[in-house]
């Protein structure tokens, strides 16, 4: 048995699984930079498109970067506060019920068991051993009957300040050549240039952390903001002609 247990041990201590575990953090970061890449950008160009000048195009710019990042962050506040109220307001259902239903929760146990293709005899030493653990069972019907992971301390916090500051960054991006270059018509073409490239390494990264292709995922990232900053140079444009 210790021979057994300490091959165990030692398989264990070779296969390292290696995890992604800041996938909120991650989540929220790409929340804010996309958004503070593009929205910016596409203002900066529309003013351009209206022939406004540099100084003018910067102060609107640094204006909405600052209420985008008080929005947004807001709004990732809201968000976490009410995954972590509804998580709250579940746990407490779920712990008067396994009070006042048990064998009704027991039941539901089982019910998720065998959609994993556990047969009867082989749930009811599982439900047992649950129904001796509150905490246990509880815990297992917030995950697998609810779907629900227990939210973060501090997670709206964390979740504000994270989006804020990563709009801010990206923000600023397309709003940098307009700092230095007094003309309008030459800046845009700068910040096209910058803020271009911003986007396909954001979304190059954004697709190497996602699992998903990391070069389709730039290339879509740069052409939405390519898009988006040519309506608002075009309808500019076209509103004041």
């Amino acid at each position: 048995m210790a021979a057994a247990q300490e091959v165990e041990i030692s398989l264990l201590n070779q296969h390292k699984e290696k995890h992604f575990t800041a996938g909120e953090i991650i989540r929220d970061i790409i929340i804010g930079v996309s958004d503070g890449l593009t929205v910016p950008f596409a203002l900066a160009a529309g003013l351009s498109g209206a022939n406004a000048s540099s100084s003018i195009i910067l102060t609107a710019g640094i204006a909405e970067v600052t209420a985008g990042a008080i929005s947004m962050g807001l709004g990732g506040y809201l968000a976490a506060k009410s995954e972590a109220d509804h998580y709250a307001r579940e746990l407490k259902r779920e712990h008067e019920e396994i009070l006042t239903v048990p064998d009704t929760e027991a039941a539901e146990v089982a019910e998720i068991l065998s959609q994993y293709g556990l047969q009867a005899h082989e749930c009811n030493p599982i439900v047992n051993a649950l129904r001796k653990n509150p905490q246990a069972w509880i815990d297992f019907m917030m995950k697998f009957e609810l779907g629900l992971e227990k939210p973060e301390p501090g997670r709206a916090l964390k979740s504000a300040f994270t989006i804020a500051v990563a709009y801010i960054l990206g923000g600023l991006v397309p709003l940098i050549p307009y700092m230095f270059i007094p003309v309008a018509s030459q800046a845009v073409l700068a910040s096209v240039a910058i803020t271009l490239v911003a986007l396909f390494i954001f979304g190059y990264g954004k697709g190497h952390f996602t699992g998903s292709k990391p070069f389709r995922s730039a290339f879509q990232t740069a052409l939405i903001g390519a898009i988006a900053s040519a309506a608002a140079f075009g309808l500019a444009k076209a509103v004041q002609g």
